[in-house]
């Protein structure tokens, strides 16, 4: 009996990887794509995008739900990208100056970001949600308008023809893939980004040792009671602001090598689904709004974009348009939030009956079960 409990609570804990599991075993065949094409896209796909799902941990440590505020980090990061341009700095300089560039913004951001969420204490996701939008209007007034006129600018290549505000598009010829290129393994069919893998182990030894300090553990103790942890004595509204701070940054630094791997930014449009991409990979990963691992990472990201590859061709060869594909991905990433919420807030409902019937005892509970009869 109890096996067969252990084994309900498994899948009910990891129904929506397991759910994507299936759907995207199923969907390679239809593809038509070999597994050494879909291992190498993964390889590179890991590189990109791990470093900015990580970034989502620590605010989940804290009690504060999903970082949907990450945007904030990722307007950072591409702040710095326009800066390292107009300086014509390339590279691994480059990314190392855009970082520095973007850092004290990112730091901005984050703190900002956490005063607001402080004031929106269970409300924390659908609050960063709207602030990112509120932040990017801010993002496109500097960019579009502020940039050349006020802010100077050197290169005229980056700049509008009217002499002031960011072009649409830009190359980052000279920091693309940077990083990825720096140190290349090659490991038989596979091309493996060594220095790019070695900085995300970085993050996560990093995560690792954070957990065991006296702030990690602080940050755990709010976010299991803050109340409690506030008798404790632990400053509950700082150590949720640093928490904050510190995912902002760690999205600012992901945003960079994200845009370094595909070697060109939208400057009024990179940022915007950078949040729901990350955290559609962490959920997809068997992650809640409640419980994180680095494991949840590199497992959501994983799925989620072996997926995102296999879909497109998928639905050619099934239906005869790619777009097909297209569509169900996009249904399918707005479609693993939406469950993985639902399922959360069912799962912390029987949790809290299951609390109360242990409270009221065996005896209480015959006796009511005796009543219902």
């Amino acid at each position: 009996m109890s096996g067969k409990r252990s084994f309900g609570r498994f899948i009910q804990e990891n129904a929506v990887a397991l759910i994507f599991l299936i759907i995207t075993v199923a969907a390679i065949k239809p593809s038509g794509l070999s597994l050494e094409y879909i291992g190498q896209e993964m390889i590179a796909r890991l590189g990109r995008d791990s470093f900015l799902v990580l970034a989502l941990l620590l605010p989940i440590y804290a009690g504060m739900g999903l970082n949907f505020g990450m945007t904030l980090g990722a307007m950072s990061g591409q702040i710095g990208l326009i800066f390292a341009i107009n300086y014509n700095i390339t590279g691994v300089d480059g990314l190392v100056f855009a970082a520095l560039a973007g850092l004290p913004v990112s730091i901005l951001m984050g703190y900002i970001c956490g005063i607001v969420l402080n004031r929106a204490k269970g409300r924390e996701m659908v609050t960063g949600y709207i602030l990112a939008y509120f932040i990017d209007g801010i993002y496109q007034f500097f960019v579009l308008y502020m940039m050349g006129s006020v802010v100077p600018i050197k290169n005229p290549a980056i700049l509008l023809s009217r002499g002031y505000g960011i072009r649409n598009t830009l190359n980052l010829e000279g920091v693309r893939q940077s990083l990825d290129d720096f140190f290349l393994l090659k490991v038989g069919a596979f091309t493996v980004p060594i220095l790019t893998f070695l900085v995300i182990a970085a993050l996560c030894v990093f995560i690792i040792w954070f957990k065991k300090t006296k702030l990690g553990q602080d940050m755990r103790a709010v976010g299991h009671d803050m109340a409690v942890a506030e008798a404790a004595g632990i400053p509950v509204d700082r150590t949720r602001i640093i928490a904050i701070i510190i995912s902002t940054v760690l999205a600012c630094f992901g945003q960079i090598m994200f845009l370094q791997n595909m070697g060109n930014i939208a400057t009024y449009n990179a940022h915007t689904q950078t949040n729901f991409f990350a955290v559609a990979a962490i959920l997809v990963g068997g992650a809640s709004v409640k419980k994180a691992t680095i494991p949840n990472v590199f497992i959501g990201v994983i799925l989620l974009h072996i997926l995102f590859v296999v879909s497109p061709r998928a639905g050619q060869n099934l239906f005869g348009s790619a777009m097909v594909g297209e569509y169900f991905r996009q249904f399918i990433g707005y479609g693993v939030i939406a469950l993985s919420l639902v399922l959360y807030a069912w799962r912390t409902r029987k949790a809290n009956e299951r609390a109360r019937e242990s409270l009221r005892g065996p005896a209480a509970a015959a006796a009511a079960a005796g009543g219902a009869k």
